[in-house]
């Protein structure tokens, strides 16, 4: 360096000065930079956002490392993003990501923050309309079930998109044909090539008994079980729509409408006061209780032993007694859940369609809960006075 300095005419020591001095600044403002990044980092970590510890770069790098982007959680996946990479995920979005503080009753084990997704129940605005309880969903029913009598309305009977509630008639047609339980069925790779992409475990070319599709359709809502199951329907897919759509109005459901055995399409629809009927009268089929309430089963799949857990978490809450669930999700019917409960003495059932995430689904699910207990309550000191 001084070599080159020796080479530098005297003219130019002007400029030289001025060239070092530019440099000493530059050094100054890098520095002044770094220290800057760490103390907004400090604030944001009091702030309850925690960021990966980064080593301290030279002030001559202008460029610092970027903390790497959580990994996201999918249905096959067991890991969950760590609980720092949340909220530092949820600090960017706020307004869509925030979960709001649980109700009471809900455990907060079970509140996740969600995307939010415009919904048909949302579109129409049937979320905002009031009932006799404040819930999300845009649409409820809540009925005695032996007595017939409706406790809880909300939108009633309004036809929206019911995702895989559709399996619980999936069923009943399966179950009404008589075929046999144990055949086997073999996993095609037309189950795949679905309305919507599905991920699943069920891989093609794995063999299942009729009995088992049903098992994993109705405790884990596999979407390639239920089409599997029409597939192998005397006639095919088509003869085993006609079938969904005859038996829903043998049912007296009036407003439904099927057009395929999964509850991918969103043309799969149904009213809650529809539902009522059809979660009643599965009620009264002991295989489809027993499978829609399972906590969990293992099925070998392609050789291995494989756990299924069921996608209702209230089926593994001891606060419930539940007789028949099944729980559906597609962006255009939200969150929606329908069941058969033993609720404060009492059998009653509960459909729940288009509900903003999975934590509110389960917060009006409690609240339907509390509120059956001090009604029962209202009426019973009504009657001795």
């Amino acid at each position: 360096m001084r070599a080159h300095f020796l080479h530098i005419s005297r003219g130019n020591a002007w400029a030289l000065r001025s060239a070092s001095a530019a440099w000493a600044a530059l050094a100054l403002s890098l520095a002044f930079g770094a220290s800057t990044a760490g103390a907004q980092s400090g604030q944001s970590a009091e702030k309850g956002v925690t960021k990966s510890t980064q080593a301290v770069k030279p002030a001559s790098t202008p460029k610092t490392a970027s903390p790497s982007k959580p990994s996201s959680s999918t249905a096959a996946r067991s890991s969950q993003p760590t609980q720092n990479a949340k909220t530092a995920r949820n600090t960017k979005s706020p307004k869509k990501n925030v979960a709001r503080a649980p109700a009471q009753g809900v455990r907060a084990s079970k509140v996740k923050a969600e995307l939010g997704y415009n919904s048909m129940g949302s579109r129409l605005g049937l979320r905002s309309e009031l009932a006799d309880l404040s819930l999300n969903s845009s649409a409820v029913m809540v009925m005695d079930q032996v007595s017939g009598e409706v406790l809880l309305e909300k939108n009633a009977d309004a036809a929206l998109p019911i995702a895989s509630i559709t399996k619980v008639m999936t069923a009943m047609v399966v179950l009404d044909a008589g075929q046999p339980l144990d055949e086997a069925i073999v996993i095609a790779r037309e189950d795949t090539q679905l309305e919507k992409y599905s991920a699943s475990r069920l891989k093609v070319g794995a063999s299942f008994t009729r009995a088992e599709l049903l098992h994993l359709a109705l405790m884990s809502s596999e979407n390639r079980a239920a089409n599997a199951l029409g597939r192998s329907y005397p006639g095919g897919l088509p003869a085993f729509v006609i079938a969904m759509n005859e038996k829903a109005r043998a049912l007296g459901m009036t407003s439904s409408n099927f057009v395929e055995p999964t509850g991918l399409s969103s043309s799969n629809v149904a009213s809650p006061r529809d539902l009522a009927v059809l979660v009643n009268a599965a009620h009264h089929v002991p295989l489809i209780r027993d499978y829609s309430t399972d906590r969990d089963a293992v099925v070998r799949v392609g050789g291995r032993q494989q756990q299924f857990r069921n996608t209702n978490a209230l089926t593994r809450d001891e606060n419930w007694d539940i007789g028949l669930s099944k729980t559906g999700f597609i962006r255009d019917a939200g969150k929606c859940l329908v069941m058969q409960a033993r609720l404060d003495q009492r059998d009653v059932i509960i459909v729940m369609l288009d509900a903003e995430g999975s934590a509110k689904r389960l917060a009006d699910a409690e609240r339907i809960r509390r509120w059956l207990s001090i009604d029962r309550d209202r009426q019973a000191s009504a009657a001795r006075s």
